[in-house]
């Protein structure tokens, strides 16, 4: 918050009546977002059921004819057009919407606000291109996508209307600063999940374990409030749809997998096998980061070249994935259909357990029963209990190494894309599997399995536990499990956190976005801030000439700059403050200009409000490039005491970097400013922002902490993860470091 006078005299102007309308205003923005957000929520499923409903019953449809080409060819031109739909609409319109968004929804909450990620367009876009790649196919989820999603109405809410379409008004002004639209994105992301997964207090969880980089006890009652709004929702809509309002394919993949047995009984000879799930999925977790990596490094490469590029990489996997998904259930030998079963064998249309495919009557293959439905109700029917003999080995085996790999090959497209939902398939296959293999060693459900291998996924590449483990259970709606996906969350993240990082983590790096950790690395310690702090630095005098102003502000890309005070205004050179780009421009912009070197003697409120000078919306910002000035003007001068924020936070210059980095983390702050040890000097040294954090900065200015004990320890492999590394690349190394 910059504390100058006009910010202060406003602050003071405001009575009870105000801080009751800020109040109110807090929680119903809470509840439009909840509202909203479960609406759209879904809107994304009931759309997703019907695009891809109504192509696999068209497709089922001419496999009875045993028009097998046919089946194929409306199959892959389907899932291409739709693909195409989400890919060039995105590339066109709204190129932020592409991908999940998690990560950068969790910049933003740290502090890194990337353009257009929170427009209008993008929340459009982001809805209807995801709706397209889920319904095409594509081993992609709609659980990023709804975070990013909920995090946009958020903001849009908070952005205080817009003054381009007169859709505002004077109470909305009190948002118009970070701190609370930050507030709302952070309830946004949680409701988002909840949306997704109808887990409102899984979503909690979630916006405070891996989206918020700063969290208070007043806003964990609002995501709650905002969350359990989400869930309301959510019932009223579903109400509708069971009573037959929604259409053929209303009733299903409506999230809630509430499928497994209502007794799991365990025993002590059950926790190896899930020991060993735990183990397994962190490894597959932490190679399965490492390989999307890698992908994605590639594809950037590509998706850099032009929009024909992006668009062309994305016709490639749509027909690679749907060649893949029809093709590979001819694999898998017909079965006959068990008896005594209550579903129908084989079912016809959309979903079940039991696709025909290229069976002869009576008969199902199972395969087909896993690639031909939605990643939704594939995951249901890997859930269930009592279908021990419904799914043969080899089947399950092949769906998992093509669904591994297809994730990983799906994810980098130009369209809205989750990560969630993908690895919920991945794991709940590779947990059937080892179910399969147990046998009659264990006495655990296949079913079970398959929700402790999802578990143990997400931990070995989200690396999250406690919102995990909690979304787990409100998905299967059994409590009875939760010893047992704790259990396995822990081993997994424990085992896939010596190899890599968190795939979002490794995803807001390849983006570039400066993220500031938790924590400061060790070489941090020995390094103080003046060691960091890169020049020239750029001042104003506490009254500067207009044309002094124009010429900084032209020839820098600063959006802060210290404001000091030399005689006659004061004894000596002495720090006033801070004063920031955007104000400035509002300065200029209104032209209240002194025609000598002295200082205002009006007030500042009477002719400036804080509106002015507060958070803008989404759209064109200020530049100084429009604002136009006479050579009479250029020679005025600004008193720039009244709009100087006074109060900047300070550290010393031979304070540690470390300490300079929580310091600057934990207060949210974009600008730190450095002063000098000696009172002869200049009153500052310099500025440190985000950038001066980074460790790319900091290894780049000093390059020996790379060759000493301090370097990072992100660069230092324990001989467990080179090994890994080396048999992935090939080339196992008989010399660990």
């Amino acid at each position: 918050m910059i504390e100058n006078d006009v910010y202060k005299q406003d602050w003071r102007n405001r009575g009870r009546a105000h801080i009751l309308r800020y109040v109110f205003l807090k929680w119903t923005f809470c509840f439009l977002i909840g509202i909203l957000v479960g609406g759209a929520g879904f809107f994304n499923n009931l759309a997703v059921e019907y695009v891809a409903g109504f192509k696999y019953v068209h497709v089922a449809d001419l496999m009875l004819q045993n028009r097998f080409g046919m089946a194929f060819a409306v199959f892959t031109i389907s899932n291409f057009v739709l693909l195409m739909v989400a890919s060039i609409i995105t590339v066109y319109v709204a190129p932020a919407a592409a991908g999940s968004g998690i990560p950068e929804v969790k910049a933003y909450l740290n502090g890194v606000d990337a353009p257009d990620i929170f427009s209008l367009r993008t929340l459009i876009v982001k809805i209807i291109a995801n709706v397209a790649a889920v319904s095409s196919s594509l081993h992609v989820g709609k659980a990023g996508p709804m975070v990013h999603t909920g995090a946009c109405i958020a903001s849009l809410i908070g952005q205080g209307g817009s003054r381009k379409y007169g859709l505002t008004c004077k109470w909305l002004r009190y948002f118009k600063n970070d701190r609370d639209r930050r507030d709302l994105v952070t309830c946004g992301s949680g409701a988002g999940i909840a949306a997704a997964f109808r887990a409102p207090v899984g979503g909690v969880l979630f916006a405070l374990e891996a989206m918020s980089s700063w969290w208070r006890s007043a806003l964990l009652w609002r995501a709650f409030f905002t969350t359990a709004v989400v869930a309301v929702m959510l019932r009223a809509l579903i109400d509708i749809c069971n009573s037959g309002k929604c259409g053929s394919f209303g009733k299903g993949g409506l999230i809630m997998f509430d499928v497994t047995s209502d007794h799991v009984a365990y025993h002590l000879v059950d926790l190896p096998p899930v020991i060993l799930l735990g183990v397994i999925g962190g490894i597959l977790g932490s190679l399965y980061n490492f390989l999307m990596e890698k992908v994605l490094r590639i594809y950037s490469l590509i998706n850099g070249k032009c929009r024909a590029y992006k668009l062309l990489l994305a016709a490639i996997v749509s027909i690679l994935t749907s060649c893949c998904l029809f093709g590979l259930p001819w694999l898998a030998p017909c079965q006959p259909c068990p008896a005594g079963i209550k579903e129908a064998c084989p079912s016809i249309g959309k979903t079940g357990n039991f696709k025909n495919f290229q069976c002869p009557p009576n008969h199902y293959n199972d395969l087909a029963s896993l690639f031909f439905n939605t990643n939704d109700d594939t995951i249901r029917n890997l859930y269930t209990s009592g279908t021990d003999s419904v799914f043969d080995k080899f089947s399950v085996l092949v769906f998992f190494i093509t669904s591994y790999f297809l994730g990983i090959i799906s994810y980098g497209v130009v369209a809205p894309s989750g990560l969630f939902v993908p690895v919920i398939l991945i794991g709940a296959t590779y947990g059937r599997f080892v179910g399969i293999l147990m046998g009659s060693r264990s006495t655990l459900d296949h079913g079970l399995f398959a929700v402790l291998g999802s578990a143990s996924l997400l931990a070995g590449t989200m690396r999250m536990t406690v919102s995990v483990c909690v979304i787990i259970l409100e998905l299967t709606n059994n409590l009875l499990l939760l010893p047992l996906v704790m259990l396995v969350l822990l081993i997994s993240k424990t085992v896939a956190d010596s190899f890599n990082a968190n795939i979002y983590d490794l995803i807001v790096k390849l983006k570039g976005l400066p993220y500031l950790e938790a924590h400061a690395e060790p070489y941090m310690r020995n390094l103080t801030v003046s060691d960091v702090v890169t020049g020239p630095l750029r001042m104003f005098n506490g009254v500067e000439k207009v044309g002094n102003i124009v010429h900084i502000l032209k020839t820098s890309g600063h959006n802060g700059f210290p404001v000091i005070d030399e005689p006659p205004f004061s004894n000596s050179p002495v720090l006033f403050g801070l004063v920031l780009r955007a104000h400035l421009l509002v300065l200029l912009k209104k032209k209240d200009f002194l025609p000598a070197c002295v200082l205002s003697s009006g007030n500042a409120s009477a002719c400036y409000s804080a509106e002015e000078f507060a958070k803008r919306g989404i759209g064109k910002r200020d530049s100084i490039d429009d604002i136009e000035l006479t050579a009479e003007e250029m020679e005025m001068f600004v008193d720039l005491h009244p709009f100087t924020n006074a109060s900047p936070y300070t550290v010393v210059e031979t304070m540690s970097l470390a300490k300079a980095l929580i310091l600057f983390r934990e207060l949210g702050l974009r600008h730190l400013l450095v002063v000098p040890k000696s009172s002869s000097r200049a009153p500052v040294v310099g500025i440190l922002t985000r950038h001066d954090f980074m460790p790319e900065h900091i290894l780049g200015l000093h390059p020996f902490l790379l060759r000493s004990k301090w370097k990072r320890l992100r660069f230092q492999r324990s001989t467990l993860a080179k090994y890994f590394r080396s048999f992935i690349l090939g080339r196992v190394s008989a010399d660990p470091e």
